[in-house]
C-alpha cells in the first residue's frame, strides 16, 4: 500500500458561485440566488465531493480552497456540510495530526458573523481571504462592492479576535477616478492591519462585464488611470510592501515569511488540483476538466448521476514544458533549469534557449545558476514575454 508521504500533492477547489450582488468588473462565474437555491446547490456539492472519494484517496491534501462568487454567503451549517463531505471523502482532518494542509475561505466584507468565523474555526479552516479592493468609500461605491471601508474593518477585527492567524487582503489599482494619492492610503491602511498576506491585483476591464459596457464600449476611459500610471501604481506597491516586510513571491502577491499562499503555489508550480462545483476546473494525470457551467444542468446531472466532469484537453509534453515556463516566470524565483531537465528529459536551453537569450539582451529576463526569472522590467512586460512560450510559438 502506497504510504501517505508517497503519495502525490493534489489542491482542492470548491466554487461556490453566489454573490449578493454581481460587482462592476466581475466576470467570473458568480450570481445572486435565493435561499432554496443555495441549499439545493449545497446538497448537489456534496454529493459531487463524495463521488470523488477515491480519486482523493490516491493523493495527500496539500490545500483545500473555497472560492467564489462569495463563499461567505452561504450559512455556517451549509459551509460545515461542505467540509464534512470534503473529510468523509478524504480525511483532511487526518492530514493535521502531520502536515497541517492550507484551507481557505473566500470572504466578502458584509457577509461574516462571529458564528460563522467560529464554524469556520472548527472545521480546520485556518487561512481567510478578505476582498477589501480598496480603503476609499468613494470607490468601492464605483467598484459596486456592498461594503464600505468601515465594515472590512470590523470583519477583519472579529476574524483576528475569534483567533485567525493567517488573513489575505485583495486590493485593486487602476479602479477609475484613483488616483495615486488615494490607492497609497489604501495600502497604509492595510499596513497598518498587519495581514500575513496580499494580493494586489490591476484591474483588467473584462468583456460582460458592466465596466465594459461603460468604458470599452461607450468609451469613458478617460476616468481610467494611463497606461504610466498604472505602471507607477504597480512600482509603488512593490516598494510599499517590501518596505513593510512583505516579500513579492509572484506578479501580483506579497506575504510575510512563511505565509506565501501554498493554494496558489499550487497552480503555478504545476501541482494537480481537484475542482468541485459549477464550472470548476480540475488538471490530473495530464488531462484538464472543467465541470458543467450551466447551473440547472449540474444540479439536475447529479441528482441523476450522471457525470458534471467534462474533459477540455489532454495535454501534449510540449503543453507541459509551455505551462511550466508561462506559471512558473510568473514567481519572482522563476523556474528551476535543473526541474525542467528533470521533468522532460530535455535541457531548457536545448527548448527554449533562442527566447531566454532574445529578452536576456533586452534586459527582461536574468539566468542565475540554474534559475530563469523575469527582472522588474521583464515583469512590467510579463504577458509579452510570456506568450513567447506557447507552442503555436515556439
Amino acid at each position: 500500500m502506497e504510504s501517505r508521504s508517497e503519495k502525490r500533492e493534489l489542491s482542492i477547489y470548491i466554487h461556490i458561485p453566489f454573490c449578493v450582488k454581481k460587482c462592476n468588473y466581475c466576470d467570473f462565474l458568480s450570481f445572486a440566488a435565493s435561499d432554496s437555491q443555495q441549499e439545493r446547490y449545497v446538497n448537489m456539492l456534496q454529493k459531487q465531493i463524495i463521488s470523488q472519494g477515491q480519486v482523493m484517496s490516491q493523493y495527500k491534501i496539500r490545500s483545500i480552497f473555497i472560492g467564489g462568487g462569495t463563499p461567505s454567503i452561504l450559512k455556517a451549517d451549509q459551509v460545515d456540510r461542505i467540509m464534512e463531505a470534503v473529510n468523509k471523502a478524504c480525511q483532511y482532518r487526518d492530514s493535521f495530526q502531520q502536515n497541517e494542509p492550507e484551507v481557505t475561505i473566500e470572504a466578502n466584507p458584509g457577509t461574516l458573523t462571529k458564528e460563522k468565523l467560529r464554524v469556520y474555526k472548527e472545521l480546520g479552516i485556518n487561512r481567510l481571504s478578505m476582498g477589501l479592493q480598496s480603503a476609499s468609500d468613494q470607490e468601492l461605491q464605483i467598484l459596486g462592492r456592498i461594503h464600505n471601508y468601515k465594515t472590512f474593518r470590523e470583519n477583519y477585527d472579529m476574524a483576528r479576535e475569534l483567533g485567525f492567524q493567517n488573513i489575505n487582503v485583495d486590493l485593486m489599482s487602476a479602479l477609475p477616478s484613483q488616483t495615486m494619492s488615494s490607492y497609497q492610503n489604501t495600502i497604509e491602511e492595510v499596513v497598518r492591519l498587519n495581514p500575513e498576506h496580499i494580493s494586489a491585483y490591476s484591474l483588467i476591464i473584462e468583456e460582460g462585464t458592466e465596466f465594459y459596457k461603460k468604458y470599452a464600449i461607450h468609451g469613458e476611459s478617460k476616468e481610467l488611470p494611463s497606461e504610466e500610471e498604472e505602471r507607477d501604481m504597480y512600482k509603488m506597491t512593490k516598494k510599499m510592501l517590501e518596505s513593510a516586510g512583505y516579500k513579492q513571491y509572484e506578479i501580483s502577491n506579497y506575504a510575510k515569511k512563511g505565509h506565501e499562499s501554498r493554494h496558489n503555489l499550487s497552480y503555478w508550480t504545476g501541482i494537480e488540483y481537484l475542482g468541485f462545483g459549477l464550472g470548476a476546473s480540475s488538471l490530473l494525470n495530464h488531462v484538464r476538466y472543467y465541470n458543467e457551467r450551466n447551473a440547472e444542468i449540474y444540479m439536475e446531472k447529479i441528482e441523476k448521476n450522471q457525470k458534471v466532469m467534462h474533459i477540455e484537453e489532454n495535454l501534449s509534453e510540449a503543453d507541459e514544458m509551455a505551462e511550466f515556463m508561462i506559471l512558473g516566470l510568473r514567481l519572482t524565483n522563476g523556474v528551476n533549469g535543473d526541474e525542467f531537465t528533470k521533468r522532460f528529459q530535455l535541457g531548457i536551453f536545448e527548448k527554449y534557449g533562442t527566447i531566454i537569450k532574445k529578452y536576456q539582451l533586452l534586459d527582461l529576463i536574468k539566468v542565475r545558476g540554474n534559475r530563469i526569472y523575469l527582472t522588474e522590467n521583464g515583469i512590467s512586460v510579463s504577458n509579452q514575454i510570456l506568450i513567447e512560450f506557447l507552442p503555436e510559438n515556439d
